[in-house]
C-alpha cells in the first residue's frame, strides 16, 4: 500500500492537533476516505489508533504524577462504558440523525469557549474531585457516548468540560485523553466485530497517533492560554462547517 507513508505522516500532524484541541478525525478519517479506505475501515481504524495514543498519554501522565490512579481509573470506567454504548446506538441510527446531534453539540461546545471570557491558570483541588456529582459523571459517559458512537469534536467537548469545571488547559488536555483511551477501546471492539479492520492501515496510524499525542502533550505545556482558546475556537468552527456540509449540501 503505497499511500501509508502519506498516512503515517498526516496521522502524526491530526493526532498533534487532537490532542491540543479535538478534531483529529477531521483530517484522517476524510483522507482515508478519499485513499478508497471503506469508512466503516476508517472509523475502526481511528478508533484503534487513537485509543493506543491516548494510552500513551496516560502514560506520560501518570509519570508526571499529576492525577491520582483512582481518579485517572475513574474516568477509563465511565468512558468505556459510555464508548460502547455510542458504538451500539451508531450501529442502529441514520448517519443523517448522528450529523444533526453533531451539530447542536457542536454549536454547543463553540458557545462555551466563546462564554469563558477566562480560563484557570491555576488548578482544581483534584482530590476533592474525586468525589465527583453525579451529573460529572453523566456528562462523561456523554462525552465517551459521542466519542464511541461518532467522534469528531469529542476531544474538544472533553477539553472545554474539564476547563469549566476549573482545570487548567494542560491539565484538561490530559484528562481528555483519558476519557478518549476508554471510549475508543470499547467502541474499537465493538466495530472490529463487524470485520471491518485492516491490520496494516491501523497499526500505521496507531504509530502515528502515539508520536503525535506524545508531542502534543509536551506541547501543551508552552501553548499560551489565548492561542489554546484560538485552536479550540478553530477546531469547532472546522468541525461545524464539516458536518454541515454533509447535512446539506
Amino acid at each position: 500500500m503505497e499511500y501509508l507513508s502519506l498516512l503515517f505522516f498526516l496521522g502524526i500532524g491530526a493526532a498533534i492537533v487532537g490532542t491540543l484541541a479535538g478534531g483529529g478525525g477531521l483530517i484522517t478519517l476524510p483522507i482515508m476516505i478519499f485513499l478508497g479506505i471503506p469508512i466503516q475501515t476508517g472509523i475502526a481504524t481511528n478508533k484503534f489508533a487513537s485509543g493506543l495514543g491516548s494510552f500513551s498519554s496516560i502514560l506520560y501522565t501518570i509519570r508526571k504524577k499529576d492525577f491520582k490512579y483512582s481518579l485517572i481509573v475513574q474516568f477509563i470506567i465511565v468512558s468505556i462504558i459510555g464508548g460502547g454504548i455510542g458504538a451500539y446506538i451508531t450501529s442502529m441510527l441514520d448517519e443523517h440523525v448522528m450529523n444533526i446531534v453533531a451539530l447542536v453539540l457542536l454549536s454547543g461546545s463553540l458557545w462555551l469557549t466563546f462564554a469563558s471570557k477566562k480560563w484557570n491558570y491555576e488548578t482544581v483541588n483534584k482530590e476533592n474531585f474525586e468525589h465527583q456529582t453525579f451529573v460529572d459523571k453523566s456528562i462523561q459517559t456523554g462525552i465517551g457516548i459521542y466519542d464511541g458512537g461518532f467522534g469528531p469534536g469529542s476531544s474538544t467537548f472533553a477539553i472545554l468540560y474539564f476547563i469549566k469545571k476549573g482545570f487548567t488547559y494542560v491539565n484538561a488536555v490530559q484528562l481528555a485523553r483519558v476519557l478518549n483511551f476508554g471510549s475508543c477501546l470499547s467502541a474499537f471492539v465493538i466495530f472490529y466485530m463487524t470485520g471491518h479492520f485492516q491490520w496494516k492501515i491501523a497499526i500505521t496510524m496507531a504509530a502515528a497517533s502515539i508520536i503525535g499525542n506524545q508531542v502534543g502533550l509536551r506541547f501543551a505545556e508552552y501553548v499560551p492560554i489565548k492561542l489554546a482558546r484560538i485552536l479550540l475556537i478553530s477546531v469547532s468552527v472546522l468541525l461545524i462547517v464539516q458536518v454541515s456540509l454533509k447535512l446539506f449540501v
